[in-house]
């Protein structure tokens, strides 16, 4: 299975991994709030399922593990608002939207900034 998906380009592996995240925590978050009795356990063990395959997906970048959290960061953000208005109907504020253009730029610095 590595061999296959080693061979994916970084970026579409953090996308893979931001994705999984946010959706396992989105369903987490549904579990706790929303629903009771079998279905409360059923999206517990999906969210578990989504955030092992986070964990997977953004391990798998050949980016060295320092570098590779700028960038999965920087994603995040994005993947999470949308989300976040998929999931709960909520667009980002102002001060979500700055800090966010932070997040981003620093991702950037981080992953791509050559370090003598």
């Amino acid at each position: 299975m590595r061999t296959f998906l080693e061979g994916l380009p970084t970026p579409l592996l953090l996308i893979v991994a931001t994705v999984l995240e946010v959706c396992g925590d989105a369903v987490v978050r549904m579990a706790l709030n929303d629903h009771a009795g079998p279905a409360r356990g059923a999206l517990f063990l999906l969210g578990a399922a989504l955030l092992f395959g986070y964990g997977t997906f953004v391990n798998l970048t050949p980016l060295e593990f320092g570098r590779v959290v700028g960038l999965y960061i920087a994603t995040l953000f994005v993947t999470w608002q949308v989300v976040n208005f998929a999931f709960f109907r909520t667009l980002p504020a102002l001060p979500t939207l700055v800090g966010g253009a932070l997040i981003i730029a620093g991702g950037v610095v981080i992953t791509f900034w050559k370090q003598a």
